[in-house]
Formats: C-alpha cells, sequence, structure tokens
C-alpha cells in the first residue's frame, strides 16, 4: 500500500475542493483550500521525497477561461517532475501524447471512453494505440445510486449507465496500466472512506489501483489498509496538513 500524492488545479490555482461541489457552470468548486504556491513546488516536494506515481488534475474543462492557465500548472509539474507524476483532466487520444511528452508518466482517462453513458471500447483501443497500454490510467470514480456505484464523467458531473464491479474493472484491465477511483460521494470531505468501495476495489487483482475519498485521520487510514488487505494504493488531500488539514505529510509519506 502506498501514497500516491495529489495536485489538483481548478482556475488555474492549485486546490483542495469537495469534489461533488464542481460545477463547469461558472467554474464553481466548494474550496477546502487554495495554495499561494505554484503546481511545481509540489512536484519538486514529492520528487524530493521519492513518491512517485501521484496525479496532476485539470479541473477545469477545455471550455473554460480558466482552462489555460489549469493546464499551464499542470505542465509546471510534470516539467518538474519528469516520468514521477501521471497527468489527467480532458485527456483524448489525440492529446494524450503531449502530456507524455511534456513529462507524465501516464495519462488518466474517463470521459472519451465513455460516452452517452457507455463504454468506447474502440476508443480504448485508439488510447492504447496512441500511446501504449502502459502509459494509460482509466479513472473510475464513482457515485453512489440505488445502492450501486456508477462511474461518472465530465469532472463527476454526469452519470453513465456502467456499474462499478469487480468484472467490469477485470475487462477494462486489459487497456490500462492502473486505476485510478475517486469516491466521489466522500471526496474532499474527510469524513471516512467509503468502506464498501475500498471492499471492492480490493477484489480486484490485475492491475494497481488508487483510491481518493474521505481519508480524514490516520485511524481512517489504518480502517483502510485493513479493509483493503493492503492491496489499494491511496492518495490523501484535504486532510492533509500539507493543504491545510489535519493529517500529517511527513508521516504519510512513509508509506512508498
Amino acid at each position: 500500500m502506498r501514497f500516491r500524492p495529489c495536485i489538483d488545479i481548478h482556475n488555474g490555482t492549485v486546490k483542495q475542493i469537495v469534489g461533488g461541489s464542481l460545477r463547469d457552470q461558472d467554474d464553481q468548486a466548494q474550496e477546502n483550500f487554495a495554495s499561494v504556491k505554484n503546481a511545481d513546488y509540489y512536484a519538486h516536494l514529492y520528487k524530493e521525497d521519492g513518491l512517485n506515481g501521484g496525479h496532476v488534475i485539470l479541473l477545469n474543462p477545455p471550455s473554460s477561461e480558466y482552462y489555460d492557465a489549469t493546464r499551464k500548472q499542470a505542465f509546471l509539474a510534470l516539467e518538474a517532475y519528469p516520468g514521477g507524476l501521471q497527468a489527467g483532466g480532458g485527456i483524448t487520444a489525440e492529446n494524450a501524447a503531449g502530456y507524455l511528452e511534456a513529462g507524465a508518466s501516464h495519462v488518466i482517462v474517463t470521459s472519451y471512453v465513455f460516452q452517452n453513458g457507455e463504454v468506447r471500447w474502440d476508443r480504448m483501443k485508439r488510447l492504447c494505440e496512441e500511446v501504449g497500454r502502459e502509459h494509460v490510467v482509466i479513472d473510475l470514480s464513482c457515485r453512489r445510486r440505488e445502492e450501486q456505484y456508477y462511474i461518472v464523467t465530465d469532472r463527476w458531473q454526469t452519470y453513465t449507465n456502467v456499474c462499478l464491479t469487480k468484472d467490469v474493472m477485470d475487462e477494462i484491465a486489459g487497456y490500462c496500466d492502473e486505476f485510478l477511483v475517486h469516491g466521489v460521494d466522500v471526496e474532499g470531505k474527510a469524513s471516512g472512506v467509503d468502506e464498501q468501495l475500498a471492499v471492492l476495489l480490493a477484489s480486484h487483482e490485475q492491475r494497481p489501483v488508487t483510491y481518493a475519498g474521505g481519508i480524514g485521520s490516520l485511524e481512517d487510514l489504518k480502517r483502510f489498509e485493513n479493509l483493503t488487505g493492503g492491496r489499494v494504493d491511496f492518495t490523501i488531500g484535504s486532510a492533509l496538513d500539507l493543504f491545510g488539514g489535519r493529517i500529517s505529510y511527513e508521516k504519510v509519506r512513509k508509506y512508498r
């Protein structure tokens, strides 16, 4: 079980937000933390501490007036830690190579491979052809509805018709190197792990999985480790003292 650090960028600023509050309209989000430092500051820190496999997420759509500023911050981070970070947010087969060339080890993809609520296997295949399966992370972030977890796209605003199950993960595994899964209902709330989701993710054995959402204390982290048997990596954002929270970054960074 490893700690995967994060750099989330919204409106051109490194932020931590409540995931479920994100709205494209007027570029809105409920903020937990907004940094005065640029994204490369955090990238340098993670590099110095030997933390790799973290993710840089662009939280504005390409249509946003802030997109260029957000993308610029993302590229600062990737250039500061070449090969050490993954990049996600608006990734397609057409632009994925540009992020790898900028220094990303992987591209993180959701909306491009889900369209009209369904899995686009043709796009999964095309993405792998363009950059190689070994450079692809599929983001299966989800929200709970009717006692099931549904994969959500468009910065967690749009439900697909695809339920997140072990079988679905096993099938998609052929098109990626890793999975990233945000438990959107608890993301940014530091209110505890989505335990049922954590157990589900631990059932997948083919690819590394990173979970994000709700870890608000070292006790939560220990509970997560027990639930998953240490088989799932994790990220902590808002709850980390690095981003104004209570959990010690110095303690968490030892999980590497």
